[in-house]
């Protein structure tokens, strides 16, 4: 991974939004992240392929959802400026906002999403 790459897939508004959560959280589903946003369902897989693609995230399919996490191979100082940043943007909005609805998802008992 160049700084180039990091840097062009972290500059949407929407993926930046997803690893904000991403990095808050052991892994999360596409409904989970689609609550937590509330934008349609497409419009988040899109930006989770284009995160894949740019291998910052990793995904795995447990019956009929895919989860995803931050990919454990991403290098240590790519890891420093997603966290850097997401500490510096966790208060403002909408990543906060984020964050709130995602912890007031329904059907989310133990933080498994059940939807």
């Amino acid at each position: 991974m160049d700084p180039a790459s990091l840097f062009k897939a972290l500059s949407g508004p929407t993926r930046l939004r997803c690893i904000s959560l991403l990095i808050s959280q052991d892994e999360l589903c596409v409904c989970e992240l689609t609550h937590a946003l509330a934008l349609p369902q497409p419009k988040i897989s899109h930006h989770l392929a284009a995160l894949r693609k740019a291998d910052l995230v990793t995904d795995r399919k447990e019956g009929l959802w895919i989860y995803y996490q931050i990919n454990p191979d991403t290098p240590s100082w790519a890891l420093n400026v997603m966290h850097t940043t997401v500490n510096s943007i966790r208060q403002k909005q909408p990543y906060a906002s984020d964050t709130q609805a995602l912890k007031e998802m329904p059907n989310r008992p133990s933080g498994i999403c059940s939807a």
